[in-house]
């Protein structure tokens, strides 16, 4: 029970990889704090993830709201101990000369502003208790090139300077911040993205494509991303600070 008496909040916590680390650190014994701009996913997923937990409907672009799920965390759950930034969007596919605007805020104003405000209001309780942890996710489009998502590949990118940033300043206080750099994972949002490319009838033999140039032949799976998710964010990993650690089959370290 590595999270006895401990609180974590994810975001992005109503599906995907958010569930999954959840459902993960109830069973491991933490309080939960799960925030979703969706709330009736979230009412859905109250009963997969059991325990004692907050459910916070919010959009994480929105500062005052990521203020708001803090302060009602450690009001209602008594203290924070750690953090997953998890909630994402992928953006439109796009080349770069086609892409929008419109598109790269939307985009920038989720991944990347929504991983600054999490860490800029959870880290002043955690630098006051003197030990937290923040985990962020960045992923293999934020430590190389992916094809026609150059909003999310900038996003991430950054969301990887951000948490190095974070952890040479934080790192002092006893709190250590890391980002995770998930591949090919067989999330909604991978489903969507592969149903982009090649509709609802052929998107399961493009996936089998697409994974097929990974070393491990196959997808990854929510449950593998929450085992190094929780243990980032518990006292088993107090000196890994500033690192992103692939998660990908070894995919991104192939010419």
């Amino acid at each position: 029970m590595r999270f006895d008496g401990k609180v974590v909040m994810v975001t992005g916590a109503a599906t995907g990889l958010g569930l999954a680390t959840a459902q993960r650190l109830v069973r491991e014994g933490a309080r939960v704090t799960l925030v979703d701009l969706n709330a009736e996913a979230l009412e859905a997923a109250r009963d997969t993830v059991g325990g004692e937990m907050l459910l916070v409907s919010a959009d994480v672009s929105d500062e005052n709201q990521v203020r708001s799920a803090v302060e009602q965390t450690v009001r209602d759950l008594g203290r924070i101990d750690g953090l997953y930034n998890n909630a994402g969007i992928e953006g439109k596919q796009d080349p770069v000369e086609s892409y929008e605007s419109g598109q790269l805020d939307k985009v920038i104003d989720v991944n990347l502003k929504g991983v600054l405000y999490g860490m800029k209001h959870v880290l002043p309780h955690l630098r006051e208790q003197g030990s937290g942890a923040i985990v962020n996710a960045a992923s293999v489009g934020g430590i190389r090139a992916v094809p026609n998502l150059i909003a999310y590949v900038a996003s991430k990118h950054a969301v990887t300077g951000m948490t190095r940033q974070a952890a040479v300043e934080y790192g002092q206080y006893g709190v250590s911040i890391n980002a995770i750099a998930p591949g090919a994972i067989m999330t909604d949002m991978i489903r969507g993205s592969l149903i982009q490319i090649a509709g609802e009838d052929g998107w399961e033999q493009a996936g089998a494509e697409f994974v097929s140039t990974n070393p491990m032949r196959r997808f990854g799976q929510p449950d593998e991303v929450a085992t190094l998710v929780t243990f980032l964010l518990s006292q088993e990993a107090p000196f890994i600070n500033g690192a992103t650690i692939p998660i990908d089959g070894g995919q991104s370290q192939a010419y």
